[in-house]
C-alpha cells in the first residue's frame, strides 16, 4: 500500500458517497434509486474489506467509481429521464434516451478489467489471446446475470419494475445492452490492457514475461 494509494481511494470514496446521497434525497422513484444503486452499496464494502491484503490498481480504483457514479445518476432519475441522455438523445437523433447503454457499455468496461488484474495476479490463465478472451467471456456472464436479475425484478414487481427495467418500448433492449457490454469489454482491453498491465508491475504483482 501506498500514501498515494490511499488518498486516492479515500477520495473517489468521498465524490461518490457525496454522490450517492444527493441522489438518494429526492429520487424520481425510490424503488428504483435502492435497484439502480445496489451494486454500489454491494461492492464498497467489498473494496474496504480487500483493500489492505489486496489492493488493486489505481487503474480500477478509478474506473469502479466511475461506474458507481453512472449507476447513481441513472438511479437518481431512472435511466430513460436521465437529463445526460436527452441531450444525447438530440444530438445522436435516436428515438429513446440512450443512456442505459452508457451503463451497459461501463458493466463491460469495467468487469471486463476486473477480471483481467484477477486472472493475471492469480496467473490462472497462459497465454493473453486466452486470457483477454475469457475476461470478455466472463465480463458478459455479468451483463447477461444482471439481464436476469432484471427479468427477476420484473415478474417480481410487475408493473413497478418498469423504471427500472427502462426498456422504453424497446423489445430488442436485452440483446442490445449485452452488446454494449461486449463493446465496453473490448475496448477497455484495447485501451487500458498496455497501462494495467504497467499498474500490475509497478505494484509486483506482474512479471515482464507475462
Amino acid at each position: 500500500m501506498t500514501v498515494d494509494r490511499l488518498k486516492l481511494v479515500l477520495a473517489l470514496a468521498f465524490i461518490v458517497a457525496v454522490a450517492l446521497v444527493a441522489s438518494g434525497i429526492a429520487p424520481r422513484d425510490r424503488v428504483t434509486w435502492w435497484m439502480e444503486v445496489a451494486p454500489v452499496l454491494i461492492a464498497a464494502p467489498i473494496l474496504v474489506a480487500t483493500y489492505r491484503r489486496y489492493p488493486l490498481t489505481h487503474l480500477l480504483y478509478i474506473l469502479i467509481a466511475l461506474h458507481a457514479l453512472v449507476l447513481i445518476y441513472g438511479g437518481a432519475y431512472t435511466y430513460a429521464h436521465v437529463p445526460l441522455g436527452f441531450w444525447l438523445q438530440d444530438v445522436l437523433g435516436t428515438v429513446r434516451n440512450p443512456y442505459d447503454k452508457i451503463g451497459h457499455f461501463m458493466q463491460g468496461f469495467v468487469p471486463v478489467l476486473i477480471a483481467r488484474e484477477i486472472l493475471l495476479r492469480g496467473a490462472y490463465v497462459n497465454g493473453r489471446a486466452m486470457l483477454h478472451f475469457l475476461c470478455v467471456c466472463i465480463a458478459l456472464a455479468v451483463s447477461a446475470f444482471y439481464e436476469l436479475i432484471e427479468w427477476w425484478a420484473g415478474l417480481a414487481m410487475g408493473q413497478g419494475a418498469h423504471e427500472f427495467l427502462g426498456t422504453q418500448g424497446d423489445s430488442w433492449d436485452t440483446q442490445s445492452d449485452m452488446f454494449f457490454a461486449l463493446i465496453g469489454a473490448v475496448v477497455a482491453l484495447v485501451l487500458l490492457a498496455r497501462l494495467h498491465d504497467r499498474q500490475l508491475r509497478a505494484m509486483g504483482v506482474l512479471k515482464e514475461s507475462k
